[in-house]
């Protein structure tokens, strides 16, 4: 399915079957995507500003570079998803997968990570200025460089993660 570039601002789309869809540069501000399946799609430059994900799978899906601004993305599934340089700022990512998922660059400044499972992340260059990460699984995450100024680490895993650089 071909809708890049699509106006679908406000659409509800709840557990839509968009597996592998090409939703490029697609306006979804405001859209409810919960439960929806979104694995292997192209996202890439999207705005899902305030759009609610919650629950979808959004499994090794391409949103280098999306706007996420206070999406809910609370329980979803990010695993091997390429959030390179997208802006989560003040995103809802609590209890969210993202094993694996890149991140290099990304915004999550007041972001809620709380209890997300990052294992294995590539947080290289993220900026986590005043995140919630209070319980999360950050195990062998790369977080080189990262900017942690003012992070909620409470009783986060932080064992075999790169720290290099961070601050």
């Amino acid at each position: 399915e071909c809708l890049s570039g699509a106006n679908l601002s406000g659409a509800n789309l709840s557990g839509a079957d968009l597996s592998y869809a090409d939703l490029s540069y697609a306006d979804l501000y405001g859209a409810n995507l919960s439960g929806a399946n979104l694995s292997g799609a192209d996202l890439s430059g999207a705005d899902l500003r305030r759009a609610n994900l919650s629950g979808a799978d959004l499994s090794g899906a391409n949103l280098r570079g999306a706007d996420l601004r206070g999406a809910n993305l609370s329980g979803a599934n990010l695993y091997g998803a390429n959030l390179r340089r997208a802006d989560l700022s003040g995103a809802n990512l609590s209890g969210a997968n993202l094993r694996g998922a890149n991140l290099r660059g990304a915004d999550l400044s007041y972001a809620d990570l709380s209890y997300a499972d990052l294992y294995g992340a590539y947080l290289r260059r993220a900026d986590l200025r005043r995140a919630n990460l209070s319980d999360a699984n950050l195990r062998g995450a790369d977080l080189y460089g990262a900017n942690l100024s003012g992070a909620n680490l409470r009783r986060a895993d932080l064992s075999g993660a790169d720290l290099r650089g961070a601050h």
